[in-house]
Protein backbone atom coordinates (compact mmCIF):
# COMPACT_ATOMS: atom_id res chain seq x y z
CA UNK A 1 0.00 0.00 0.00
CA UNK A 2 1.16 3.74 -0.79
CA UNK A 3 1.83 5.77 2.06
CA UNK A 4 2.37 9.58 1.87
CA UNK A 5 5.75 10.35 3.67
CA UNK A 6 4.80 13.41 6.23
CA UNK A 7 6.80 15.45 7.99
CA UNK A 8 5.85 17.48 11.21
CA UNK A 9 7.45 20.67 11.93
CA UNK A 10 6.30 21.72 15.46
CA UNK A 11 5.98 18.76 16.80
CA UNK A 12 5.92 19.14 20.26
CA UNK A 13 3.26 21.54 20.84
CA UNK A 14 -0.70 20.50 22.30
CA UNK A 15 -1.80 20.76 18.20
CA UNK A 16 1.92 18.73 16.94
CA UNK A 17 1.22 15.98 19.45
CA UNK A 18 -2.65 15.79 18.87
CA UNK A 19 -1.42 15.25 15.04
CA UNK A 20 0.76 12.67 15.72
CA UNK A 21 -2.06 10.79 17.77
CA UNK A 22 -4.56 11.04 14.70
CA UNK A 23 -1.74 9.93 12.31
CA UNK A 24 -0.34 7.05 13.80
CA UNK A 25 -4.15 5.44 12.83
CA UNK A 26 -4.12 6.78 9.51
CA UNK A 27 -3.40 3.79 7.23
CA UNK A 28 -2.13 5.58 4.09
CA UNK A 29 0.67 7.98 6.31
CA UNK A 30 3.72 7.30 7.26
CA UNK A 31 5.29 9.62 9.87
CA UNK A 32 9.11 10.28 8.35
CA UNK A 33 10.03 13.65 9.99
CA UNK A 34 9.71 14.89 13.17
CA UNK A 35 10.85 18.92 13.64
CA UNK A 36 11.56 20.64 16.91
CA UNK A 37 13.89 23.37 18.27
CA UNK A 38 14.65 23.43 21.60
CA UNK A 39 13.06 19.35 21.43
CA UNK A 40 16.30 18.54 19.24
CA UNK A 41 17.36 14.80 20.11
CA UNK A 42 14.33 14.06 22.14
CA UNK A 43 11.94 11.44 22.32
CA UNK A 44 8.53 12.80 21.09
CA UNK A 45 7.27 10.01 24.42
CA UNK A 46 9.44 12.68 26.96
CA UNK A 47 6.53 15.28 25.91
CA UNK A 48 3.24 12.48 25.78
CA UNK A 49 3.75 8.99 27.13
CA UNK A 50 1.44 7.88 24.64
CA UNK A 51 4.44 7.31 22.54
CA UNK A 52 6.38 5.45 24.93
CA UNK A 53 5.89 2.12 22.96
CA UNK A 54 5.41 3.69 19.46
CA UNK A 55 7.98 3.31 16.88
CA UNK A 56 8.47 7.36 16.24
CA UNK A 57 11.52 9.06 14.89
CA UNK A 58 13.74 11.04 17.04
CA UNK A 59 12.81 15.19 16.81
CA UNK A 60 15.46 17.08 14.59
CA UNK A 61 16.22 20.58 14.01
CA UNK A 62 14.07 21.07 10.10
CA UNK A 63 16.11 21.43 7.15
CA UNK A 64 14.85 22.11 3.88
CA UNK A 65 17.02 18.93 1.78
CA UNK A 66 14.24 17.02 3.88
CA UNK A 67 11.99 17.95 1.22
CA UNK A 68 13.16 15.77 -1.25
CA UNK A 69 12.15 12.84 0.83
CA UNK A 70 8.43 13.98 1.85
CA UNK A 71 4.99 14.32 0.25
CA UNK A 72 3.15 16.37 3.07
CA UNK A 73 4.81 18.74 5.97
CA UNK A 74 2.38 19.49 8.38
CA UNK A 75 3.44 23.55 10.30
CA UNK A 76 2.11 23.55 14.37
CA UNK A 77 4.60 26.63 14.33
CA UNK A 78 4.61 29.73 15.44
CA UNK A 79 3.29 32.17 13.13
CA UNK A 80 5.66 33.51 9.82
CA UNK A 81 8.27 30.11 10.21
CA UNK A 82 5.63 28.16 8.02
CA UNK A 83 6.20 31.11 5.51
CA UNK A 84 9.65 30.32 5.74
CA UNK A 85 9.16 26.63 4.67
CA UNK A 86 6.73 27.87 1.96
CA UNK A 87 9.49 28.99 -0.33
CA UNK A 88 11.59 26.04 -0.52
CA UNK A 89 8.91 23.70 -1.62
CA UNK A 90 9.31 21.01 -4.36
CA UNK A 91 6.52 20.27 -6.88
CA UNK A 92 5.68 17.03 -4.90
CA UNK A 93 5.25 18.85 -1.94
CA UNK A 94 2.02 19.98 -0.37
CA UNK A 95 2.19 21.93 2.88
CA UNK A 96 -0.79 21.93 5.85
CA UNK A 97 -0.27 24.44 7.70
CA UNK A 98 -2.07 24.78 11.35
CA UNK A 99 -1.27 27.99 12.35
CA UNK A 100 -2.16 31.86 10.68
CA UNK A 101 0.50 32.01 7.87
CA UNK A 102 -1.34 31.65 4.94
CA UNK A 103 -5.05 32.66 6.51
CA UNK A 104 -5.35 36.08 4.84
CA UNK A 105 -5.52 36.91 1.70
CA UNK A 106 -3.77 40.33 1.97
CA UNK A 107 -0.13 40.54 2.92
CA UNK A 108 -1.14 44.28 4.39
CA UNK A 109 -3.75 42.58 6.57
CA UNK A 110 -0.87 40.09 7.99
CA UNK A 111 0.97 43.14 8.79
CA UNK A 112 -2.03 44.87 10.23
CA UNK A 113 -3.31 41.95 12.46
CA UNK A 114 0.02 40.15 13.37
CA UNK A 115 2.29 43.25 13.50
CA UNK A 116 5.08 41.09 10.66
CA UNK A 117 5.82 41.48 7.30
CA UNK A 118 4.51 38.63 5.25
CA UNK A 119 8.13 36.25 4.28
CA UNK A 120 5.92 34.58 1.16
CA UNK A 121 4.11 37.16 -0.44
CA UNK A 122 4.19 35.40 -3.77
CA UNK A 123 2.90 32.05 -2.46
CA UNK A 124 -0.63 33.61 -0.37
CA UNK A 125 -2.49 33.34 -4.21
CA UNK A 126 -0.99 29.82 -3.99
CA UNK A 127 -2.72 29.13 -0.82
CA UNK A 128 -6.11 27.85 0.42
CA UNK A 129 -7.98 29.17 3.22
CA UNK A 130 -9.52 25.59 3.33
CA UNK A 131 -12.24 25.06 5.69
CA UNK A 132 -13.33 21.51 4.45
CA UNK A 133 -16.68 21.63 4.76
CA UNK A 134 -17.45 25.24 3.30
CA UNK A 135 -15.12 24.61 0.03
CA UNK A 136 -13.29 20.82 0.31
CA UNK A 137 -13.78 20.46 -3.40
CA UNK A 138 -11.15 23.21 -4.03
CA UNK A 139 -8.61 21.79 -1.42
CA UNK A 140 -7.22 19.11 -4.27
CA UNK A 141 -6.18 21.48 -6.91
CA UNK A 142 -3.69 23.64 -3.99
CA UNK A 143 -0.48 22.82 -2.34
CA UNK A 144 -0.27 25.13 0.29
CA UNK A 145 -3.41 24.47 2.38
CA UNK A 146 -4.43 27.02 5.39
CA UNK A 147 -6.32 25.57 7.88
CA UNK A 148 -8.66 27.85 9.82
CA UNK A 149 -8.27 29.00 13.81
CA UNK A 150 -10.34 27.03 16.02
CA UNK A 151 -12.16 29.65 17.02
CA UNK A 152 -13.48 30.92 13.78
CA UNK A 153 -14.13 27.13 13.01
CA UNK A 154 -16.70 27.19 15.67
CA UNK A 155 -17.78 30.44 14.43
CA UNK A 156 -17.89 30.05 10.09
CA UNK A 157 -19.61 26.62 10.21
CA UNK A 158 -23.57 28.13 11.49
CA UNK A 159 -22.54 31.48 10.16
CA UNK A 160 -21.64 30.99 6.80
CA UNK A 161 -24.80 28.71 4.99
CA UNK A 162 -27.03 31.50 6.88
CA UNK A 163 -24.69 34.81 5.45
CA UNK A 164 -24.70 32.82 2.13
CA UNK A 165 -28.88 32.17 1.92
CA UNK A 166 -29.16 36.11 3.31
CA UNK A 167 -31.19 34.74 6.19
CA UNK A 168 -30.07 37.13 8.96
CA UNK A 169 -28.94 40.38 9.48
CA UNK A 170 -25.24 41.63 9.30
CA UNK A 171 -25.19 44.53 11.11
CA UNK A 172 -25.00 43.57 14.99
CA UNK A 173 -23.77 39.66 15.28
CA UNK A 174 -22.32 39.14 18.66
CA UNK A 175 -20.06 36.12 19.23
CA UNK A 176 -19.08 35.13 22.81
CA UNK A 177 -16.77 32.03 22.94
CA UNK A 178 -14.77 29.76 25.59
CA UNK A 179 -11.64 27.93 24.77
CA UNK A 180 -9.47 25.20 27.15
CA UNK A 181 -6.03 26.94 28.12
CA UNK A 182 -4.78 24.67 25.47
CA UNK A 183 -5.68 26.84 22.50
CA UNK A 184 -3.20 29.21 23.84
CA UNK A 185 -0.09 26.50 23.57
CA UNK A 186 2.93 25.06 26.03
CA UNK A 187 3.30 28.38 26.93
CA UNK A 188 0.28 29.20 28.61
CA UNK A 189 1.48 29.48 31.65
CA UNK A 190 4.40 31.66 31.27
CA UNK A 191 2.45 33.74 29.63
CA UNK A 192 -0.51 33.97 32.12
CA UNK A 193 1.63 33.55 34.86
CA UNK A 194 -0.48 35.59 37.21
CA UNK A 195 -3.73 33.87 35.92
CA UNK A 196 -5.33 31.10 37.94
CA UNK A 197 -6.09 29.16 34.86
CA UNK A 198 -7.40 26.10 36.67
CA UNK A 199 -10.60 28.13 38.41
CA UNK A 200 -10.95 31.07 36.72
CA UNK A 201 -12.23 32.17 33.53
CA UNK A 202 -10.21 35.50 31.40
CA UNK A 203 -11.31 37.56 28.69
CA UNK A 204 -8.58 38.56 26.33
CA UNK A 205 -7.86 39.64 23.39
CA UNK A 206 -11.19 41.89 23.67
CA UNK A 207 -12.22 44.37 20.60
CA UNK A 208 -8.96 43.35 18.88
CA UNK A 209 -8.41 39.44 18.90
CA UNK A 210 -6.56 38.63 15.42
CA UNK A 211 -9.07 35.98 14.61
CA UNK A 212 -11.77 38.87 14.05
CA UNK A 213 -9.46 39.34 10.33
CA UNK A 214 -10.37 35.87 9.10
CA UNK A 215 -14.12 35.57 10.38
CA UNK A 216 -14.45 39.09 8.49
CA UNK A 217 -12.62 38.15 5.63
CA UNK A 218 -14.81 34.48 5.16
CA UNK A 219 -18.41 36.64 6.37
CA UNK A 220 -17.41 38.90 3.78
CA UNK A 221 -16.70 36.54 0.69
CA UNK A 222 -19.78 34.26 1.53
CA UNK A 223 -22.08 37.52 2.13
CA UNK A 224 -20.69 39.68 -0.84
CA UNK A 225 -21.57 42.17 2.07
CA UNK A 226 -19.80 44.32 5.11
CA UNK A 227 -20.15 42.55 8.75
CA UNK A 228 -20.85 44.31 11.88
CA UNK A 229 -19.89 41.78 14.50
CA UNK A 230 -18.43 41.82 17.60
CA UNK A 231 -15.98 38.74 19.01
CA UNK A 232 -14.78 38.08 22.42
CA UNK A 233 -12.34 35.10 23.34
CA UNK A 234 -12.30 33.43 26.94
CA UNK A 235 -9.98 31.21 28.65
CA UNK A 236 -11.68 28.92 30.75
CA UNK A 237 -10.67 26.11 33.35
CA UNK A 238 -10.55 23.26 31.12
CA UNK A 239 -7.61 21.80 28.75
CA UNK A 240 -9.40 21.46 25.76
CA UNK A 241 -12.90 22.64 24.43
CA UNK A 242 -14.65 25.39 22.68
CA UNK A 243 -18.32 26.32 23.12
CA UNK A 244 -19.18 30.08 21.23
CA UNK A 245 -22.67 31.52 21.42
CA UNK A 246 -23.61 33.62 18.44
CA UNK A 247 -26.32 35.63 18.94
CA UNK A 248 -27.86 36.70 15.39
CA UNK A 249 -30.77 38.42 14.29
CA UNK A 250 -33.11 37.02 11.27
CA UNK A 251 -34.15 38.67 8.86
CA UNK A 252 -38.36 39.01 7.73
CA UNK A 253 -39.98 35.76 7.77
CA UNK A 254 -37.24 33.51 9.02
CA UNK A 255 -38.07 30.76 11.94
CA UNK A 256 -35.70 29.00 14.02
CA UNK A 257 -37.25 26.06 12.23
CA UNK A 258 -36.01 27.64 8.74
CA UNK A 259 -32.90 28.05 10.12
CA UNK A 260 -32.33 24.67 11.65
CA UNK A 261 -33.57 23.33 8.62
CA UNK A 262 -31.23 24.86 5.85
CA UNK A 263 -27.57 24.40 7.94
CA UNK A 264 -29.04 20.63 8.32
CA UNK A 265 -29.91 20.41 4.34
CA UNK A 266 -26.29 22.32 3.95
CA UNK A 267 -24.29 19.61 5.96
CA UNK A 268 -26.89 16.78 5.44
CA UNK A 269 -23.53 14.95 3.47
CA UNK A 270 -20.61 16.17 6.23
CA UNK A 271 -20.75 13.55 8.83
CA UNK A 272 -18.08 15.48 11.21
CA UNK A 273 -21.26 18.15 11.49
CA UNK A 274 -23.91 17.44 13.68
CA UNK A 275 -27.26 20.01 13.68
CA UNK A 276 -29.14 18.89 16.14
CA UNK A 277 -32.71 19.26 17.60
CA UNK A 278 -33.53 23.25 17.99
CA UNK A 279 -33.21 24.24 21.48
CA UNK A 280 -30.74 21.64 22.75
CA UNK A 281 -28.44 22.80 25.19
CA UNK A 282 -24.88 21.68 24.24
CA UNK A 283 -21.64 21.28 26.29
CA UNK A 284 -17.72 20.69 25.05
CA UNK A 285 -17.94 17.33 26.41
CA UNK A 286 -20.06 16.30 23.84
CA UNK A 287 -16.99 16.83 21.55
CA UNK A 288 -13.60 16.25 23.20
CA UNK A 289 -11.83 14.06 21.19
CA UNK A 290 -13.56 14.22 18.30
CA UNK A 291 -13.40 15.97 15.15
CA UNK A 292 -16.91 16.60 15.41
CA UNK A 293 -18.44 20.49 15.65
CA UNK A 294 -22.18 20.36 17.32
CA UNK A 295 -24.67 23.32 16.64
CA UNK A 296 -27.76 24.16 18.60
CA UNK A 297 -30.51 26.79 17.48
CA UNK A 298 -31.57 27.69 20.34
CA UNK A 299 -34.68 30.67 20.53
CA UNK A 300 -34.51 34.00 22.32
CA UNK A 301 -36.91 35.96 24.56
CA UNK A 302 -37.14 38.46 21.03
CA UNK A 303 -39.18 37.10 18.21
CA UNK A 304 -36.75 37.41 15.33
CA UNK A 305 -33.30 36.65 17.48
CA UNK A 306 -31.85 33.62 17.94
CA UNK A 307 -29.10 31.91 19.85
CA UNK A 308 -26.89 29.49 18.30
CA UNK A 309 -24.29 27.17 20.52
CA UNK A 310 -21.33 25.83 18.92
CA UNK A 311 -18.73 23.32 20.16
CA UNK A 312 -15.47 21.62 18.90
CA UNK A 313 -12.64 20.43 20.34
CA UNK A 314 -10.17 23.07 19.51
CA UNK A 315 -7.05 20.60 19.28
CA UNK A 316 -8.83 18.47 16.66
CA UNK A 317 -11.69 20.22 14.60
CA UNK A 318 -9.60 23.26 15.59
CA UNK A 319 -6.73 22.27 14.45
CA UNK A 320 -5.06 18.42 14.00
CA UNK A 321 -8.07 16.96 12.87
CA UNK A 322 -9.52 19.71 10.77
CA UNK A 323 -5.43 19.46 9.44
CA UNK A 324 -5.43 15.85 7.98
CA UNK A 325 -9.39 16.10 6.89
CA UNK A 326 -7.97 18.75 4.27
CA UNK A 327 -5.25 16.26 3.47
CA UNK A 328 -7.86 13.24 2.79
CA UNK A 329 -9.26 16.12 0.61
CA UNK A 330 -6.33 16.77 -1.37
CA UNK A 331 -5.21 12.92 -2.02
CA UNK A 332 -8.56 11.78 -2.72
CA UNK A 333 -8.77 9.14 0.70
CA UNK A 334 -12.00 9.09 2.29
CA UNK A 335 -12.65 12.16 4.69
CA UNK A 336 -13.11 10.28 7.54
CA UNK A 337 -9.71 8.45 7.32
CA UNK A 338 -7.85 8.47 10.40
CA UNK A 339 -10.19 10.39 12.36
CA UNK A 340 -13.00 7.73 13.14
Amino acid sequence: MFKLNVLIAGSTGYIGVQLIKLLLNHKFVKIKYLCGNTSVGKKISSYEKFFLNKKLPKIIRFNKKYLKDIDVIFTALPNGEAQQISNHLTSKNVLIDLAADFRLKKSSEYLKWYKQKHKAVMNIKKSIYALPEINGAKIKNFNIISCPGCYPTSILLPLIPLVQKNLIKLNNIIIDSKSGYSGAGRGVFKKYKNKNLFESLSAYGVGFHRHNSEIEQMLKEYSKRNINFSFTPHLSPMFRGILSTIYIEAKKGISQNKINYILKRYYEKHSFINVLKNDTFISTNDVINTNNCNISICKSKYKNRFIILTAIDNLIKGGSGQGIQNMNLRFGYPVDTGLK
